[in-house]
């Protein structure tokens, strides 16, 4: 594809209001759109912000009035915050666009990063994003009586979510959590994608927990996702991991995996596809 350069915009004491970062997606995208600029990678860190994508429900939003910023991406509902390293590939692809292929190389980019960290992760077919698989089904703890294969802890017996459509962790406590997955060792997301397209070019990207407290996540459904939860490396890996420590790594793969990708055209006839953060 060319040239790709990389711009860290803040973060830690200096993480950057995703307003102001949505802002200066907007003039990248305009920028890159009128080949004033190369293809561009935002890399930063927010200050704690719930984001909404176009698909988001109301039974997904925080309980108690926490503010959510809708954005104009695909996907549902996620949180950005400390700890998690942001990234907004801005790419002019050819036309028309294939949105999927798009969303595939952000992933494989992830995938690799995790890897080098010493952590495997992989694709879940018809869900966006970045997952550490979890046991299979029959060999989960349940919840509800103790077991002592389980260390002590709680066990769930009768798991309602498979048979309850309405059924809310929001409202459930600890048990459920989304934060909780990794102890249920259920599928759990350690980077959500939600992507928009405009005249040919991309906005918005990836968001990689690296050492986030994955609590903030309890408040709402993250991308509409009631039946896994989310990770990050740090907890996955058992030790200490900064985003510094991740940057570079993430660098060099998007590097590798973006710049020397050859994006082709969508077929004519299929229609495109909305990713984000989200189930779909």
């Amino acid at each position: 594809m060319g040239e790709l350069r990389f711009v860290r915009m803040g973060f830690g004491d200096g993480a950057v209001d995703y307003r102001v970062a949505w802002d200066e997606q907007r003039r990248v995208h305009a920028a890159r759109f009128a080949d004033e600029v190369p293809d561009t990678v935002i890399l930063l860190e927010h200050p704690p912000v719930y984001t909404a994508g176009r698909r988001t429900e109301d039974s997904e939003r925080p309980l108690d009035g926490t503010p959510v910023i809708d954005v104009d991406r695909g996907g549902k509902i996620t949180w950005h915050g400390p700890g998690q390293l942001v990234g907004y590939p801005i790419q002019k692809l050819p036309r028309p666009v294939d949105v999927v292929a798009h969303v595939r190389r952000l992933e494989e980019a992830l995938i690799r990063t995790c890897a080098e960290f010493g952590l495997e992760t992989t694709r879940i077919e018809g869900r966006s994003g970045v997952w550490v698989l979890g046991d299979p089904v029959e060999r989960r703890p349940s919840w509800g009586s103790p077991r002592p294969e389980a260390g002590g802890g709680l066990s769930l017996d009768f798991d309602p979510r498979p048979r309850d459509e309405e059924f809310d962790p929001r409202l459930n406590g600890p048990e459920y959590a989304p934060s909780n997955a990794g102890q249920r060792r259920e599928d759990r997301k350690i980077a959500a994608i939600g992507i928009r397209v405009a005249k040919g070019v991309t906005m918005h990207g990836f968001a990689l927990n690296v050492n986030p407290d994955n609590k903030w996540f309890d408040k709402i459904i993250p991308c509409g996702i009631r039946d896994a939860g989310v990770a990050s490396l740090a907890n996955e890996l058992g030790r200490d991991l900064t985003i510094q420590d991740v940057l570079p790594v993430v660098e060099r793969h998007l590097k590798d995996v973006l710049g020397n990708a050859e994006p082709t055209p969508r077929a004519v006839g299929k229609a495109p596809a909305a990713v984000g953060p989200s189930g779909a």
